[in-house]
C-alpha cells in the first residue's frame, strides 16, 4: 500500500512514513473543514497548522520527484509547494477566509486519490482498464508490442517492445486519477447547486480520461521506439542523470507530457468554470498565494458573474 516514496523514515503500521504522513494530512484537512462548520475561529488555527504541516510534507517528497523521477516539473512544483503551503497557513491565520474553501477542497482531493489506491480491487481495475485502452490506442497507430504482466502486483499492464527497447507499464499515477481528484475536490468544496456540480464533473472526468489515454499511448510508443533518442535530448538527459536508453521515455514522460498536462488542465478548468463559476473564488486565492496579487478571473476568462447569492443557477 505504498503511495509515495519512503523518504522521511521507516515503515509505520505497515505504511511508509510518507504514506502515513499523507493520511494524517487528509484527516487534518477534513477535521478542519468539519470544525469550520461550527466554529470558524477555531478552524482558522486548525487549518493554519495543517497547512504548515503540509509544507513539511511537500519538502519530504521533493527528493523523490526531483532525484528519482527526475521530473523538473513535479520537482519544481513540490519545492514551490513548501513555502506556498506555509504562506497559505499564515494567510488563514490572518483571516483570509476564502482559503477555508481551498482547504476543504484539498481534503476532498486526498479522500478521492489515496483510498482508491489503497483498495487492491479498485487499483487493479483502474490500472488494467487504462492499460487495455492504452494498448488499443497503440495498436491503432500500427504498433503491436507484447502485452503482458508488469513487475508490480502482477497486473496486465506491460508493453514489451523488444529486448533492445525501453518498455513501459501502467502504474496508478498513469490512470489520471490525480487530475480527476483535483477537479472533484474543487467542485465538491464550493457552494453551488448539485446539478451544476454533476454537470461539471461529467465534463471534466471523461476529458481527463481520454487525454490521459492519449498521453499513455504517446509515452509508451515514444519510449519503445526511441522517438527522442537523438541530440539534443540525449545531452539534456545526461545532465539530468538519465541513461541514453531511458532518454526518450524521460523526455516524452517528464518533459513533453507534463508540460502538455499543464496546458490541458488550464483548458479543462476553463470548461468547468463555465458551468460552476463559483470555482473562480478558489482559483483567485491560489493565484494570490502564488503571486501576492489580487485577480478578477471572471473578467479575464469571460465567465458570467451573474450567479444568485443563494447558490442557484447561473442566470441566462
Amino acid at each position: 500500500m505504498n503511495f509515495l516514496p519512503a523518504v522521511v523514515g521507516p515503515t509505520v503500521f505497515g505504511m511508509t512514513a510518507t504514506d502515513l504522513f499523507a493520511w494524517v494530512m487528509i484527516a487534518a484537512f477534513l477535521v478542519g473543514a468539519l470544525v469550520d462548520v461550527y466554529d470558524r475561529d477555531i478552524a482558522r488555527y486548525v487549518l493554519a497548522a495543517t497547512w504548515g504541516l503540509f509544507g513539511l510534507f511537500w519538502l519530504a517528497v521533493f527528493p523523490h520527484f526531483a532525484f528519482e523521477v527526475k521530473s523538473f516539473v513535479e520537482g519544481g512544483l513540490a519545492l514551490f509547494a513548501v513555502p506556498a503551503s506555509i504562506y497559505t497557513g499564515y494567510l488563514i491565520l490572518g483571516g483570509r477566509e476564502r482559503l477555508h474553501v481551498l482547504s476543504r477542497a484539498v481534503g476532498v482531493m486526498g479522500l478521492v486519490y489515496f483510498p482508491t489506491q489503497a483498495i487492491p480491487a479498485i487499483r487493479e481495475f483502474l490500472i488494467e482498464t487504462v492499460a487495455v485502452q492504452t494498448l488499443w490506442g497503440i495498436n491503432q497507430l500500427g504498433y503491436h508490442p507484447e502485452f503482458t504482466t508488469g513487475p508490480e502486483y502482477g497486473y496486465m499492464n506491460y508493453f514489451y517492445f523488444g529486448p533492445d527497447a525501453f518498455s513501459t507499464y501502467i502504474v496508478y499515477a498513469c490512470t489520471g486519477i490525480g487530475s480527476m481528484a483535483i477537479f472533484a475536490g474543487l467542485i465538491v468544496a464550493v457552494e453551488a447547486p448539485l446539478h451544476r456540480k454533476l454537470k461539471s464533473l461529467a465534463i471534466a472526468i471523461p476529458v481527463i480520461w481520454v487525454l490521459n489515454i492519449v498521453r499513455n499511448v504517446f509515452v509508451a510508443i515514444a519510449a519503445g521506439k526511441g522517438w527522442f533518442a537523438m541530440e539534443p535530448v540525449l545531452t539534456l538527459a545526461g545532465f539530468a542523470g538519465i541513461e541514453p536508453i531511458e532518454a526518450s521515455f524521460w523526455f516524452a514522460h517528464s518533459v513533453v507530457s507534463q508540460m502538455a498536462s499543464v496546458v490541458a488542465l488550464v483548458g479543462i478548468t476553463w470548461l468547468v468554470v463555465k458551468v460552476v463559476p463559483e470555482l473562480l473564488a478558489i482559483l483567485e486565492e491560489v493565484l494570490f498565494v502564488a503571486t501576492g496579487t489580487e485577480y478578477d478571473l471572471e473578467d479575464a476568462l469571460g465567465v458570467s458573474p451573474d450567479v444568485r447569492t443563494d447558490g442557484g443557477d447561473v442566470q441566462e
